[in-house]
């Protein structure tokens, strides 16, 4: 099923990476689009990111760390006196 694109930019963008990539159009397309989706379906939740770096680092949450600021802590960070 043929692709029909009429906006500058994608074309444009398309011209760049088919010549970076030393390839055709059509295959620049492909590979783009496979490494778009390669990179969501792998894409790390924030939680996930966290608890990486905590296991990376050796850092562990108690029950302090875990409850939450009171309202003051973040009102003091925000004072711009």
């Amino acid at each position: 099923m043929p692709i029909n694109v009429n906006n500058p930019e994608a074309d444009a963008l398309t011209r760049k990476f088919a010549e970076m990539a030393g390839v055709g159009i059509t295959d620049a397309i492909v590979i783009a689009m496979k490494e778009a989706i390669e990179r969501r379906r792998n894409k790390e939740t924030p939680r996930e990111t966290a608890a990486r770096l905590r296991a990376k680092h050796g850092v562990t949450l108690d029950d302090a760390a875990r409850k939450p600021l009171p309202r003051e802590v973040f009102d003091t960070m925000w004072d711009e006196d």
